[in-house]
């Protein structure tokens, strides 16, 4: 009989929040095939008597092919093995698991999905920096900023005028801020709009930077992942205040994960 393939969210990277659902799935997988930005604390959840295989791609240079996944995820439910696919984040947020999905489905492979938490909302809470907020932002957009290797001219990041109400969040943004700022103004937003830059949401290692857009090509941002968060909902976090609030938060996030 085949054994069964489960695309799991291993969250932001805090062991911490990682759902019940999804360690006892790594407790008892026969096969682990883990994404790069999946960290060693979590990987290290997973059975001792599973094999654990790094399948992930770092700036674009891929370890194993996206065939070659599916592959190793095919060939060992036909052994009858337990397979945990584990994404950074939530696979179904710009995890590549419509193309996993299919490659089961056509396999005739059972597969299950577990969510997991997602970047954004990572980095909303470890802020505490609501993405809406009635009086400014009534709308959410989540876009990536990368596109399939097979699109020679990659389309802009978004077509016509942006909500002046919306909270958009642009995962794997790319480290190019002149273009970005060039794209969001072409969109219609303004020049004092804030821009915040999360590197590695929600862990020790958290690090906040923010802009207006009109100084986007300025900006430091903190290593990968990254998530750049943009709309008139992060004004706080360019307040006095807000800055203040962040330096306390990381600082406890440190002592918490001490």
């Amino acid at each position: 009989m085949n054994g069964k393939v489960y695309l799991v969210g291993a969250g932001p990277g805090d062991p911490e929040l990682l759902t019940v659902r999804a360690l006892r799935l790594l407790e008892t997988a026969d096969v682990v095939l883990h994404d790069d930005l999946v960290p060693d604390a979590i990987v290290a959840l997973a059975s001792k008597r599973a094999l654990v295989t790094s399948v992930g791609k770092r700036c674009g240079r891929p370890r194993i092919t996206q065939a070659g996944i599916h592959a190793l995820m095919i060939d060992s439910s036909r052994r009858g093995l337990m397979v945990v696919r584990l994404k950074s984040g939530d696979p179904m947020v710009f995890g590549r698991a419509a193309e996993e999905l299919n490659a089961l489905r056509e396999a005739a492979i059972e597969v299950e999905v577990v969510p997991g938490v997602s970047a954004m909302f990572a980095a909303a809470a470890a802020m505490q920096v609501p993405m809406t907020d009635r009086r400014t932002a009534s709308k959410l957009i989540l876009i990536a900023g990368q596109h399939a290797a097979d699109k020679s001219a990659p389309p802009p990041l978004w077509s016509g005028t942006l909500p002046e109400d919306a909270t958009l969040a642009i995962y794997m943004p790319g480290r190019d801020f002149a273009a970005l700022a060039r794209e969001l103004r072409s969109a219609g937003v303004a020049g004092d709009v804030a821009v915040v830059a999360v590197s590695k949401a929600a862990t020790p290692e958290q690090r906040v930077d923010g802009v207006r857009l009109s100084e986007l090509e300025t900006l430091q941002a903190g290593a990968a992942p990254l998530l750049v968060l943009v709309g008139r909902a992060m004004d706080c976090v360019l307040a006095g205040q807000g800055e203040h609030l962040i330096e306390e938060l990381s600082a406890a996030a440190e002592g918490l994960h001490g």
